[in-house]
């Protein structure tokens, strides 16, 4: 066989594969589009081992309700990216994915997220990430998490849900673009306290000489200067009047400029405040001991502000005043020392409170 036919058999049979594969895909589209989904297949990931907070029946309703065609629809035309829009907008599902196989079966897999805690204080039913995630309760919810009650006041709105951290930068840009507003807001009176400054300045400068060539008398010259005296004070009130106004505008807008940035500074500590919270159920969740023994968190602002927290044992009839949430692990030695070797000798029923927040020592009231 010459070179020249061996060539063009390869040049055929290469011709004939790809022929045949772009048949095979025209077909396989022809195939796809005259099929329907047949069903539809609902997978929820636990990611949780406390309970679910969506199932699969939740799923098929919020489809249904969406009115997006599913069963008996051309495989093509299933709207699988609104499906998966409209099942991560809720904020309890961590991921949403929507696919059809080749058997005309419509698969959702859905990740649901895993809270660490559950808000109940002051107008709030929420639960929270380990990671800052705040999601309203879904109705008929029961995970079984650490449950935060009392008047504590977080630093989110109760109708929020997302990322806690994005919430707090978008309030902190907020109040930036406020104080920036301000600061041009000044700008008028600073002009105006220039100007002022010059008249004081022409003020200054302003002199009178006797008028030798009209042969002006001492008389006339003493009425003239006289004269200039009463301008110049009645001017010097004047334009001394002005600067105080002006300085008053100027020193009461830095005042809210500088409440802002009071606000900045609290609401950056109301966030650090919230994620010691979280940092502290974490630690109460992964010990074995205080896990059991927590029965429920009390979660109060007090009047500066501040974050304090209370606990109910389950052991006793006693309750823990555990205070702001720092130095937690020390905290937890001492009471653990003092449930050990006080409250074993004592009596569980000894004492109404045990305040553990001053350094070095466990204060009990009967």
């Amino acid at each position: 066989m010459n070179r020249t036919l061996k060539y063009a058999l390869l040049t055929l049979l290469w011709a004939a594969v790809a022929g045949y594969m772009l048949w095979a895909a025209a077909a396989a589209r022809r195939a796809r589009k005259a099929r329907t989904v047949a069903r539809m297949e609902i997978e929820v990931v636990d990611s949780t081992s406390q309970g679910h907070l969506v199932s699969a029946a939740m799923v098929r309703g919020w489809i249904s309700d969406s009115g997006i065609p599913t069963i008996g629809t051309a495989v093509d035309e299933v709207d699988l990216s609104g499906i998966e829009t409209l099942i991560a907008r809720n904020g309890f599902v961590d991921e949403a994915v929507a696919y059809v196989d080749y058997g005309a079966v419509l698969h959702i897999g859905i990740s649901q997220r895993k809270p660490l805690l559950r808000l109940l204080t002051d107008g709030m039913n929420a639960y929270v990430t380990s990671e800052g995630y705040v999601f309203a309760a879904p109705r008929a919810s029961s995970l079984y998490v650490p449950v935060v009650t009392g008047p504590y006041r977080p630093p989110f709105p109760a109708s929020y849900t997302g990322d806690v951290r994005r919430h707090i930068d978008e309030r902190l840009q907020e109040i930036e673009r406020r104080i920036e507003q301000l600061e041009r807001e000044k700008y008028p009176y600073y002009r105006r306290e220039i100007e002022n400054d010059r008249d004081i300045a022409v003020l200054r400068r302003m002199r009178i000489k006797r008028r030798w060539w009209r042969l002006e008398s001492s008389g006339e010259f003493d009425a003239r200067v006289r004269e200039l005296r009463e301008k110049k004070a009645r001017l010097r009130r004047d334009y001394r009047y002005r600067s105080r106004v002006i300085r008053e505008r100027i020193e009461g807008i830095a005042a809210q400029q500088e409440a802002e940035r009071r606000a900045q500074k609290k609401l950056e500590k109301s966030y650090e405040d919230f994620m010691k919270l979280l940092t502290f159920v974490k630690i109460v969740e992964d010990d074995g001991f205080w896990r059991s023994e927590v029965v429920q968190i009390a979660a109060r602002t007090t009047p500066s502000g501040a974050l304090e927290v209370e606990l109910t044992p389950r052991s006793g009839r006693f309750t823990i005043l555990f205070g702001r949430l720092d130095d937690i692990g020390g905290k937890f030695d001492k009471l653990l020392r003092f449930y050990r070797s006080g409250l074993s000798s004592i009596g569980w029923d000894e004492y109404r409170t045990i305040d553990v927040r001053y350094r070095n020592q466990v204060v009990c009231k009967k």
